[in-house]
């Protein structure tokens, strides 16, 4: 992320600049790495609060801000002034972000991956958090044992058997949630975030 005033329209212009980046970090790692692979020089301005960082950013302290670009465009937003700092196109890492469970707690890392499951086929079979309860006369085998109309998934997880259904209607299915929290508060588009069948990554396993 660069000031707007800079007129810096792509990182390949960063030659000889100075980015606040947080220490010990894969973003510290990426950006090293970034820079080496184009053969570009770059000053790293090393501070290890997200909060003091993001100050010396705004305060013209470095040319530029490297994180995530959830991490970016979160801080963007947070900003007096959003539109002047710009985000720039290039994404120069692989950085899967998900939930995280305590390692050995086998039954809560199964729920929490069955819960993200669940929401990503409700968007896929077109269950919403409007008409879940409707669904629930649907005639689709997958979509009886989603909702627990067909018994079995819930007890294999140690859940009601409406423990799915309860997500949807609470919070709705993926592509609601992520449009609620992330595309209207933050502006970012789903990406490579959007259904395999819209040619996007998020693919469920069938929940049986």
């Amino acid at each position: 992320m660069v000031p707007k005033s800079a007129n810096v329209t792509s990182a390949t212009k960063l030659n000889g600049a100075s980015i606040c980046v947080q220490p010990g970090t894969t973003t510290e790692l990426n950006l090293a790495d970034y820079f080496r692979s184009t053969n570009m020089r770059m000053q790293p301005v090393v501070i290890e609060s997200l909060q003091e960082l993001t100050a010396a950013f705004v305060a013209g302290r470095c040319d530029a801000m490297t994180t995530d670009v959830s991490g970016l465009v979160s801080i963007r937003a947070t900003q007096a002034k959003p539109d002047d700092f710009v985000v720039l196109p290039e994404v120069i890492s692989k950085e899967p972000l998900g939930p995280v469970v305590r390692h050995g707690d086998d039954q809560w890392f199964d729920i929490v991956k069955w819960a993200v499951f669940a929401m990503i086929e409700a968007e896929e079979k077109g269950i919403t958090s409007g008409n879940v309860d409707q669904m629930k006369g649907s005639n689709d085998p997958a979509v009886k044992r989603l909702l627990g109309v067909t018994p079995g998934n819930g007890e294999a997880l140690g859940l009601k058997e409406e423990w799915a259904y309860n997500i949807i209607k609470q919070v709705g299915n993926y592509g609601e949630s992520y449009e609620r929290n992330i595309t209207k508060q933050l502006g970012l588009q789903r990406g490579l975030n959007a259904l395999w069948t819209k040619g996007g990554l998020l693919y469920a396993p069938p929940v049986r």
